[in-house]
């Protein structure tokens, strides 16, 4: 058991969720000690064997801590083993991993007296904090009852994992534009400006927008003005002068933007050197069907790409998707109606919607998948429309990038305002990383769409309820 020694050193009991949401978490607390209790460990082993999606996570997160313990004797796993040289990124461990056998407690040290797996850790991490006084005992657990529960017990410090978490709240997040006050060019003071083409490049000042980042779209609120930076060194920032009405102008498989949100969004979602275009925005705001018209526009139209492949994880895909009946097609199509119902819209003026609909799914080859079996896959060009991406972790949003092979592009679609996983708030969403972290990649875009297009009533409820 770890001792009382290095009261500068916090302990951290990891509860189960947290090795889920991110399987090397445990690698995550630099100096710090680590205990990941036994009713962890078979809570994980559980899971593992399980046709959840989670179920990668758990062993993957079971392999990399036998991979760190294997060599260890059982007084050694209990003491603890030091994580250093064990490599994780920038922030290398240097504490150490222990494992807690929680089934022998006294009844004495037990706080709750029923037997459920998250109070036997709850009473593990109350009698680590008894036993090791004044050391700094924390229990980390995304299940917020249990963090209640916890504190309700008596533990001192309980807290959420945010390692990954990239920002505080979730209205700093970026939105994929900047919109200047007044007439953009009354802000410039010098301009260069070449033509290549038919486009108009402008190199500005970086000082107009010290914190601007690649593919982020500048607007401004009295004029036509609408660009896009291309390029930044130190100094300088390359605009691609794009203008509202150019943007307005574009179509997409016979649908024309409603607004300069959705303008924006067309444009990233048919640029060919765009490899990743994210949107997020409130329901009824048109991701869906923008993200499906230019994938048709792409496949059909265009040739650009061979197919389009939708898939989307809610929490009750990976439990239930086994137990229908029919093909994975016809399994995922009722988690998937959202993809049909833009498809009606985008075909709702052909006298046969239905054979039109069919046709044209035939035609762009659409394959509708689960998350679950993306995994293993190398996706060559084509489209993949991730739907409902609130709901899945960074680790899951990685697994799923990195499917991407060459010539694929993804679009990933989600709103922040309806996640639910009972483990994921907007800041802690593998959405909102997915946005912060690429910002800065020249390949990608994002575009947060403001504003309710579905219908008068839609866009009330929105904003009212």
């Amino acid at each position: 058991m770890p001792t009382k020694k290095d009261t500068d050193k916090r302990l951290y009991v990891l509860d189960t969720n947290i090795l889920l949401h991110e399987p090397l978490a445990f690698l995550s607390f630099k100096e710090n000690d680590v205990v990941v209790p036994m009713t962890v460990l078979e809570e994980l082993d559980y899971i593992k064997d399980s046709k959840k999606d989670v179920a990668r996570d758990a062993r993957v997160s079971i392999r990399a801590m036998e991979d760190l313990l294997h060599n260890a004797t059982p007084d050694q796993l209990i003491a603890g083993v030091s994580m250093k040289g064990y490599a994780h990124g920038d922030a290398a461990p240097t504490g150490d991993l222990s494992i807690f056998s929680d089934h022998g407690l006294a009844e004495t040290h037990q706080v709750f007296t029923s037997n459920e797996n998250d109070n036997r850790i709850i009473n593990a991490a109350l009698h680590l904090q008894n036993m090791l006084s004044p050391r700094e005992v924390v229990l980390v657990t995304k299940d917020i009852n249990m963090r209640l529960k916890a504190k309700g017990a008596g533990l001192a410090h309980v807290e959420d994992y945010r390692t990954d978490q990239l920002i505080s709240d979730i209205k700093y997040l970026s939105k994929g534009y900047h919109t200047f006050e007044g007439e953009f060019w009354h802000k410039i003071k010098s301009v260069d400006s070449r033509s290549e083409g038919r486009d108009t490049i402008h190199t500005l000042d970086k000082r107009l927008l010290p914190e601007a980042y690649i593919n982020e779209f500048l607007l401004d609120e009295d004029s036509d003005f609408a660009g896009l930076v291309e390029a930044i060194t130190p100094e300088t920032l390359e605009v691609l002068d794009l203008g509202k009405d150019r943007l307005m102008g574009r179509s997409a498989w016979g649908i024309h933007p409603k607004n300069i949100g959705q303008a924006m969004a067309l444009h990233a979602l048919l640029d060919p050197h765009i490899d990743l275009v994210i949107l997020t925005g409130p329901a009824g705001s048109g991701k869906t069907l923008l993200a499906l018209a230019a994938a048709l526009e792409m496949v059909v139209e265009k040739n650009m790409y061979d197919k389009i492949i939708v898939t989307r994880s809610t929490p009750e895909i990976a439990e239930s998707i086994g137990f229908l009946p029919g093909t994975e097609e016809e399994k995922m199509a009722p988690w998937l109606a959202a993809i049909t119902d833009s498809l009606e819209v985008l075909h709702k003026n052909d006298e046969n919607t239905k054979g039109s609909m069919h046709y044209i799914m035939e035609k762009a080859n659409i394959q509708f998948k689960s998350v679950n079996f993306m995994r293993g896959r190398s996706i060559q060009n084509a489209i993949v429309i991730l739907d409902e991406s609130q709901n899945l972790t960074a680790s899951q949003l990685k697994t799923i990038i990195t499917r991407c092979g060459e010539g694929t592009k993804l679009i990933c679609g989600g709103n922040l305002a309806q996640i639910d996983s009972n483990y994921l708030t907007p800041v802690t969403s593998g959405l909102t990383y997915l946005v912060e972290k690429f910002k800065d990649f020249s390949g990608s875009a994002t575009v947060n769409l403001d504003g309710v297009v579905r219908s008068r009533l839609a866009e009330f409820a929105e904003q009212q309820m």
